[in-house]
């Protein structure tokens, strides 16, 4: 597999990356009551669309659209409650630009993509419902696949001792778990320029394991698809900070994105879309000049 880069297939959208190429911001936008950081906010349709569109006029190039909370601890939502949390607000905002949908089940991946997502974003990384690749491939979708330790409502916070956590080394056994999820998706069919990585920072990992992978993000190039960070607002960062409130969290994920960045990562999963657009800006220009 190439590592030196390439182009992000996502039915009728092209995502570059690589090569210097800056990352790409996928927005967040939860249709929860329960999510960590947003939970409620934008649980009504008209916030979540209203949300989903500053987000795109702040610089956001994917809005990820989840009707199910991911936090530790959190409750599985059935299928059905997912469907109608997110498609009539995919169906707004993908006329707009790329919207992806996070979900691990098929059927809610099915219906976003029906109301016009373009790609899958799979924190179990299609191991919960295998059907979701192709799913995904029926629709030329690409599908983002990520690696955890423990499902959400049995995992804890970075900041919380727990024994499972046990890496020899972590960058290199979260490369390799993500290395055999792409060959087993690769074989199941979907194509490679429309896969997508994610270390799951956050997901089973303490706040030393999660500083590992962004500073040696780069070792997961040889895979041959772009990676996605999604360091935002984080416990990790919390511990770092002693910032209790995630919601003001922003500057130290700013801080942590521009590093991914600069160690590779082809696409930023934020929350705060308008100070990483303002950030990059900064940092694609700076790369430029010196």
């Amino acid at each position: 597999m190439s590592a030196a880069g390439g182009v992000l297939v996502a039915r009728s959208h092209r995502f570059a990356w690589g090569s210097g190429t800056a990352p790409v911001l996928m927005a967040v936008l939860n249709t929860t009551p329960d999510s960590f950081s947003d939970g409620g906010v934008h649980s009504s349709c008209d916030a979540a669309i209203a949300h989903g569109k500053r987000c795109i006029q702040e610089g956001g190039g994917i809005v990820d659209v989840g009707g199910e909370s991911t936090r530790p601890g959190a409750a599985r939502v059935d299928i059905a409650e997912q469907i109608a949390r997110t498609q009539p607000v995919i169906a707004a905002l993908a006329t707009l630009g790329p919207v992806s949908i996070d979900t691990t089940r098929a059927e809610v991946a099915r219906a976003a993509l029906a109301a016009g997502a373009c790609i899958v974003n799979d924190v179990s990384a299609a191991l919960d419902d295998p059907e979701i690749v192709d799913v995904a491939c029926e629709a030329g979708a690409a599908i983002i696949l990520m690696h955890r330790l423990a499902s959400p409502d049995s995992d804890r916070w970075s900041t919380e001792h727990d024994s499972r956590r046990t890496y020899r080394d972590v960058v290199h056994e979260v490369r390799d778990w993500l290395g055999a999820r792409v060959a087993a998706v690769l074989k199941a069919g979907m194509p490679q320029d429309r896969i997508a990585i994610d270390p799951g920072l956050g997901f089973g990992k303490d706040v030393q394991q999660n500083l590992a992978l962004i500073a040696r993000l780069q070792e997961f190039a040889e895979l041959g698809v772009p990676v996605l960070v999604g360091a935002s607002r984080k416990s990790f960062l919390g511990a770092i900070t002693a910032e209790p409130d995630p919601a003001q969290r922003d500057a130290a994920s700013v801080s942590a994105a521009l590093v991914a960045a600069s160690n590779g990562a082809a696409i930023l999963r934020v929350h705060a879309v308008r100070d990483h657009a303002h950030a990059l800006a900064a940092w694609s220009a700076l790369r430029k000049k010196y």
